[in-house]
């Protein structure tokens, strides 16, 4: 069995299991049961068990950002980026990836450096967002009156929160998703205004942020 294959078992298996049976389970004797191979490879190929979480972490990630980068590409309007994550909030749930996310969460604060990759893997989707933001948002009315990074961070933040309420409140994380949506089309009205209606806006969203500073 080739090397890269061998590490490429590994980290699918470990996602599984993290999926499907929890975080707790993922000891190396049921990851390399999943990946039917001889546990002492995890130990070979990644060190220790929070290791091999750190790095299938990472790699389901990058996994589930390039299949679905075609798609956040595409995205012409704010309305139609919220349609698009309701699309992928639904078939990353039936792929059984919220229950993953849900489960690498929850145990980044005992698994040391898992914390870390968590961040970086959900960086990955944060920067997906911020280039979508920042080409719809350009040249617009509101475009210096918006925080192009901090927004996707809210985006992705809002997203990650409406994947694990689905389980326990799947109309509620529904209804929310829809909100977002009207939010959005508000949004995108107000990108659309002309100039002196743009620095009309402008000036009371100035004036409402320096009060709300003080």
């Amino acid at each position: 069995m080739a090397e890269s294959s061998t590490k490429d078992r590994l980290l699918a298996a470990t996602l599984t299991v993290v999926a499907e049976q929890g975080i707790a389970k993922a000891s190396a004797r049921t990851i390399a049961a999943e990946a039917g191979v001889n546990q002492a490879l995890v130990f070979y190929h990644f060190g220790s068990i929070d290791d091999l979480l750190v790095a299938a972490c990472e790699h389901g990630a990058r996994q589930r950002v390039e299949a679905n980068r075609e798609a956040i590409a595409e995205v012409a309007s704010l309305p139609e980026l919220v349609t698009v994550a309701r699309r992928l909030h639904e078939t990353e749930r039936a792929a059984g990836h919220v229950a993953l996310l849900g489960q690498l969460l929850a145990g980044a604060p005992s698994h040391g450096p898992l914390a870390a990759a968590v961040a970086t893997g959900l960086g990955l989707w944060i920067a997906e967002v911020e280039s979508v933001l920042g080409r719809l948002l350009a040249d617009t009315a509101i475009a210096d009156l918006v925080d192009v990074t901090g927004l996707a961070r809210a985006v992705a933040a809002s997203f990650v929160g409406l994947e694990l309420y689905d389980g326990v409140d799947a109309a509620g994380a529904s209804s929310a998703l829809t909100a977002l949506e009207q939010l959005a089309g508000l949004a995108a009205v107000l990108a659309d205004l002309g100039p002196l209606e743009a620095r009309a806006v402008r000036r009371h969203l100035r004036r409402a942020s320096t009060t709300t500073a003080r």
